[in-house]
C-alpha cells in the first residue's frame, strides 16, 4: 500500500512575512514620531461609528489572532471600545487558593525569575535597575533578590487588569515617558526600554502575609493611556502630575483595578520567599487568574 504524499508546507503570505521581518518591524513601529502617531491612534480609536468600527476590526484581524467570542458585547460602537472590552461573566477561572499568586491579565510571558540583587533583564544581555524602573521616589528595598514577571499583552488580547490577590493598593507613581515598542524586537534592541516609556508603579499590600508586591504597567507606542478604577484621571501623555498619588483602595481577588488602552506590559515584583507557578517560563500563555507565582510557605 502506497503511502499518501505528504502536502507541502503552506507558505506565509506576502503581507505576514513583512510583519514578522524583524527589521522592517522595528522600523515602523520605533522610527516613527512616536507620540504624534500614538496621539492620532487614540484620536482614532474614539470615533464611534459600527461601520468604520467593523472595518478597522477587519483590517485588525489580517494581522492579529483577535478573538472576540468571549467579549460581553457582541459590537462595538469604536475601536476604543473594542481595545478595552470586558468579558463574558465566567470567561476567565480565577485560582482562589490564598498560597497562588494569580496572573493579573491575559499574557504572554517574557522575562521572569529571580532579582540578582537590584539587576532584573527585559531580554537576554539587556539588564536594568529597579531604581531605573520604580522612578526616584520608590524604596525598592522589599524586591531586592526577589522575584520578577514580565506579562507581555499583545494587541489583540483582553487588556483588563485584575487584582492577584487580596490586597490594598496603597501608593501609585505615575512617571512619564516614551513610547517604544516593547514587543521582543524592539526589546532586544533599545537597553532599559522599560525605563524609558510612560509607566505607573502600583504598590500593593497582600492581605495573606502583610507582603508588599508592586505591578508596573508600561505603556507603549498607540498605548500611552492607563486608567485605574481608583482614580478619577487617566494616566497619559498629556498628565504631568501630581506623579506621587496616595491612595487606599481594597481589592479582592481578581477584582478589576484597571486597564490598557492598547497592548502592553505589566511587570510583576514579589519579595524574597516567593516562587514562579508551575509552568510560568518565558514563552508561556497565560490567563487572567490562573497561578503564576507561589506565596511564602
Amino acid at each position: 500500500m502506497k503511502a499518501s504524499p505528504t502536502s507541502p508546507p503552506l507558505k506565509p503570505s506576502l503581507l505576514q512575512r513583512l510583519v514578522h521581518n524583524e527589521e522592517l518591524n522595528f522600523l515602523l513601529t520605533n522610527r516613527v514620531p512616536r507620540q504624534a502617531l500614538t496621539h492620532l491612534v487614540g484620536w482614532y480609536s474614539r470615533i464611534r461609528s459600527r461601520r468604520l468600527t467593523r472595518a478597522s476590526i477587519w483590517l485588525w484581524r489580517r494581522f492579529t489572532e483577535l478573538d472576540l467570542r468571549d467579549a460581553r458585547k457582541p459590537q462595538f460602537d469604536s475601536l476604543h471600545d473594542c481595545f478595552t472590552r470586558e468579558l463574558k461573566p465566567g470567561a476567565r477561572h480565577v485560582d482562589v487558593r490564598p498560597e497562588v499568586f494569580a496572573s493579573p491579565c491575559d499574557a504572554i510571558v517574557g522575562a521572569c525569575g529571580p532579582v540578582q540583587g537590584t539587576q532584573v533583564f527585559q531580554a537576554k544581555g539587556f539588564a536594568y535597575q529597579l531604581g531605573e524602573l520604580f522612578g526616584p521616589s520608590q524604596d525598592t528595598t522589599p524586591f531586592h533578590d526577589g522575584h520578577y514577571v514580565t506579562l507581555r499583552l499583545t494587541s489583540a488580547m483582553y487588556h483588563r487588569f485584575h487584582a492577584p490577590q487580596d490586597a490594598t493598593l496603597e501608593h501609585v507613581t505615575y512617571l512619564s515617558g516614551d513610547t517604544w515598542n516593547v514587543n521582543p524586537v524592539a526589546l532586544q534592541r533599545v537597553e532599559k526600554l522599560y525605563c524609558r516609556n510612560e509607566r505607573a508603579v502600583l504598590n500593593l499590600r497582600l492581605q495573606q502575609g502583610g507582603h508588599r508586591v508592586a505591578l508596573v504597567p508600561v505603556a507603549a507606542i498607540l498605548v500611552a493611556s492607563i486608567r485605574l478604577h481608583c482614580l478619577d484621571v487617566r494616566l497619559h501623555l498629556r498628565y504631568r502630575g501630581p506623579n506621587e498619588i496616595a491612595c487606599q483602595e481594597v481589592f479582592s481577588k481578581g477584582q478589576e483595578m484597571g486597564w490598557f488602552e492598547h497592548g502592553s506590559t505589566i511587570i510583576v515584583f514579589v519579595p524574597p520567599g516567593f516562587t514562579l507557578a508551575e509552568g510560568v517560563a518565558p514563552g508561556a500563555r497565560v490567563r487572567m487568574g490562573q497561578a503564576l507565582l507561589r506565596l511564602p510557605a
